[in-house]
């Protein structure tokens, strides 16, 4: 069952890029910051992409409308 909404969904995908940007710019590709920032990033785009939040799951949030939740 879906959990996370539209808005929210395109909400994360900004995120999720300004995160892999930022750890582009910090210079080694493969420094532990970098790495944890594109692995932030790729699990909010995921969880945009999916409509499903394992947080929001445990948490009871629930961004999705009633008749988008299938």
């Amino acid at each position: 069952m879906k959990n996370v909404g539209k808005l929210d969904a395109r909400i994360r995908y900004v995120i999720a890029a300004v995160l892999v940007v930022v750890g582009l710019l910090l210079g080694d590709p493969l420094a532990t910051p970098s790495i944890v920032l594109y692995v932030s990033g790729a699990v909010l785009a995921v969880t945009g992409a999916v409509g499903m939040c394992g947080l929001y799951k445990l948490i009871g949030v629930n961004t999705c409308p009633l008749e988008e939740r299938k």
